[in-house]
């Protein structure tokens, strides 16, 4: 096999050289017992070798893949975007504390790389980047967090190790890679594919639902969770393949739609039944017990059905804290007991109507 042959192979299976290095082909049926089993043994020495890669890179050896993972990406210095990173990851790592304690005993490093793409991605050792691309499509940090806490979902489940290690095996079944022995190489390796680890379904779900737990655990708004797939559909549509980025490209990934939809699902449970919203076209309805509030009409920055999200999450968040109280508003803002609603805009029925609408069906 060639090194060009191995390559586009490899990277399809997450596990392709940054170093240029000789192939041996697999041994055939009529070879000698001899080539045979030192092939085989030549093998399980680098599933050897793979296995303690990875474990080295996942614990002691984090720091060490963190560099690599910045000389290969780039960093993006700009003082605004990491201060905002800086803030939400501070916010994220207490979230997810407060579901799972183990990730003090490995904290998250991160960092923003320069790709424009819209995208972040976990690694091995808690590593994380975003692309430089998120804060380009994404105006508000709400939706961000939501993004990165579904990466920390990853992390936490070991999504990426358990993916990585697979497809290493997989590859090193079929070839023996003569060069690219020792730990430092096959690091290169690795980081060299990090978006190329294969995350099934089930797993997207499992991270997906994690993070709807520590937004709801942070002081982001739970809407969020759904309101970034609504931004995302309006952006590139429905089915994943039509996505640039990791965690929304592969063929066998949840859809947009069906994210979204679970995350209202799981907003109304997070309302004790109480707050839903139904989307039709380019509008979304707003519902409180069951009875029709508010058809938001479009912002500055957001669509009608994207601020439906988080209008719906902040009167989510007022039933599930017991704030729930008389609506009123001061003339800029409605509130709901202690929890801020929403401000109006062009389009939408004036303050003093939505708050008479919410106080006749609270």
């Amino acid at each position: 096999m060639t090194l060009k042959a191995f390559q586009k192979k490899a990277a399809a299976c997450a596990a392709a050289a940054v170093l240029s290095f000789s192939m041996i082909p697999a041994p055939t049926a009529n070879a000698g017992w001899g080539s045979i089993i030192g092939g085989a043994i030549q093998v399980a020495g680098q599933y050897q070798q793979a296995d303690e890669a990875m474990k080295y890179y996942d614990n002691d050896g984090r720091e060490e893949f963190f560099q690599k993972m910045k000389a290969q990406y780039g960093v993006n210095e700009d003082p605004e975007l990491n201060a905002r990173l800086d803030d939400i990851m501070y916010g994220l790592t207490d979230a997810v504390g407060a579901v799972d304690p183990s990730i003090y005993d490995k904290p998250y490093n991160y960092f923003i790389n320069q790709d424009n793409s819209f995208n972040a991605f976990c690694s091995l050792g808690h590593n994380m980047s975003v692309n430089t691309g998120m804060f380009n499509l994404v105006a508000n940090d709400d939706e961000i967090a939501v993004v990165l806490a579904h990466e920390m979902g990853h992390g936490q489940k070991e999504h990426v190790r358990k993916g990585l290690k697979g497809r290493l095996n997989a590859v090193l079944a079929g070839t023996v890679i003569a060069g690219a022995t020792g730990i430092d190489a096959i690091g290169n390796i690795l980081v060299n594919n990090i978006n190329a680890v294969h995350v099934t379904k089930p797993k997207e779900w499992e991270a997906d639902n994690l993070a709807f737990d520590y937004i709801t655990h942070s002081a982001y708004n739970p809407g969020a969770c759904a309101a970034i797939w609504q931004r995302v559909m309006e952006q590139y549509g429905n089915k994943s393949s039509d996505f640039v980025g990791d965690i929304f490209s592969p063929s066998d990934h949840p859809s947009h739609k069906e994210r979204r939809d679970n995350y209202i699902k799981k907003l109304k449970e997070y309302s004790g039944g109480k707050v839903s919203v139904k989307f039709a076209d380019n509008a979304a309805l707003i519902q409180v017990n069951g009875k029709d509030f508010m058809t938001p009409a479009p912002d500055d920055v957001m669509s009608g059905s994207e601020r439906a999200c988080f209008i719906a999450g902040n009167l989510a968040a007022a039933y599930h804290s017991g704030s729930a109280g008389e609506a009123y508003n001061d003339g800029e803002t409605l509130y709901f007991g202690r929890q801020p609603v929403l401000s109006v805009y062009p389009g939408d029925p004036s303050l003093d109507e939505l708050t008479a609408a919410l106080n006749n069906i609270r």
